[in-house]
């Protein structure tokens, strides 16, 4: 009799230990933002009966006013980008045809939510000289709208994608054959965020939300020079294209800076934080690989692959950014001071300008890091 009733407490003991644990698997946050298949059909809306919103686009590495999590049914996001071809001095000396979106290396952040539509006008002044387009890493069909959105000077076009993946994506000009990579090499690209709509999550499934963001792009510039070694000017975006091409064969860039200008992003243009703000940094490279890395710290969380539907990695020293993509990282900063956030070719940061600092204002925590002896005459 007492062996039977062992037996049945140690059965009831199983079962009961089976429910806690279902239990607890069903309350545990999945560390992936998507319970379906990537294959799994994306809702449908009336997108010609959805509310529009007017993006205001910001200069990088500025981000346009948004919600990090989505109020309501998803929305159409008027988006006008203005193609201007100008002469921009990207280092001391060193002046290039910019071929730019809205006047700015890189071109803006867009930022939305999954299954939002972006609506982007495209205008090119008839003061430019080529044709554009634009190509959407986000976008599905058409080339990334590639397709439907080539304008010659004088011209605009206006057309619609769905945001059906969550993610950093870059975007660039692709009028096609040599011209795709000409324009990229001068500045024909930047990024867009795409939110999942109940907004960002760590990699235990858990909510965060960033006190600041930062959008950093690095562009690769192969500026060409003489026979004396000087860099070269020219009148016209066109004049210079075949010494330019000449230069891209190299593979060997003259330049590689962060948002399009030698120190655009250091000393007095330093980035600003406190102690204890979470900080968002969006990365793109539209053409070549980089790796970053932040002095100081680490990033927290960091979406390989720039995916927001995938649970983010933790604790890594430095990332990379593949060439034709964007990737987001997360730092909470724990101690003042400054920052240097760069490509970790010390090589490519220092002596061909991809590096950027951050000024972090708060008090010092002795916990992390303490002086013990200053330096002083070896005995």
């Amino acid at each position: 009799m007492e062996i039977k009733e062992m037996k049945n407490k140690t059965i009831n003991y199983a079962i009961l230990l089976a429910v806690l644990i279902s239990i607890l698997t069903a309350c545990t946050p999945s560390p992936n933002n998507t319970k379906e298949s990537v294959f799994a059909e994306t809702p449908l809306f009336d997108a010609d009966n959805l509310k529009h919103i007017k993006q205001e686009m910001v200069s990088p590495p500025a981000l346009p006013k948004h919600e990090q999590v989505a109020e309501g049914d998803p929305v159409v996001v008027e988006v006008t980008f203005f193609v201007e071809e100008k002469e921009m001095e990207i280092a001391p000396g060193v002046k290039t045809w910019g071929l730019t979106f809205n006047g700015t290396v890189p071109g803006p952040l867009i930022v939305v939510h999954q299954d939002d539509y972006v609506q982007l006008t495209l205008i090119n002044a008839a003061t430019n000289t080529m044709v554009h387009n634009i190509d959407f890493h986000a976008a599905t069909g058409a080339m990334g709208g590639g397709d439907i959105s080539n304008v010659a000077p004088g011209e605009q076009v206006t057309f619609r994608f769905k945001a059906t993946k969550a993610g950093v994506f870059v975007y660039h000009c692709a009028p096609g054959g040599i011209m795709v990579p000409l324009h990229v090499v001068s500045g024909m690209n930047g990024a867009i965020m795409v939110l999942p709509r109940d907004g960002l999550k760590d990699e235990l499934g858990n909510p965060v939300r960033y006190d600041k963001a930062f959008y950093i792009a690095e562009q690769d510039f192969y500026i060409p020079k003489d026979e004396n070694g000087n860099y070269k000017e020219y009148d016209s975006p066109a004049e210079g294209f075949p010494d330019l091409i000449t230069s891209m064969k190299t593979l060997l860039p003259t330049h590689l800076l962060f948002n399009g200008k030698m120190n655009a992003l250091t000393g007095d243009k330093a980035l600003e934080a406190k102690v204890g703000e979470k900080v968002l940094f969006i990365t793109s490279q539209a053409n070549r690989d980089t790796r970053i890395h932040l002095i100081g710290g680490h990033a927290d969380l960091v979406w390989l692959g720039g995916s927001f539907n995938d649970a983010p990695a933790t604790n890594y020293e430095s990332w990379s950014v593949v060439g034709g993509s964007a990737v987001a990282a997360l730092y909470q900063f724990r101690q003042p001071g400054t920052y240097t956030y760069l490509n970790h070719n010390l090589i490519e940061a220092i002596l061909f300008g991809a590096v950027a600092q951050l000024e972090v204002e708060g008090d010092w925590n002795d916990d992390l890091m303490k002086q013990i002896k200053e330096p002083e005459a070896i005995p």
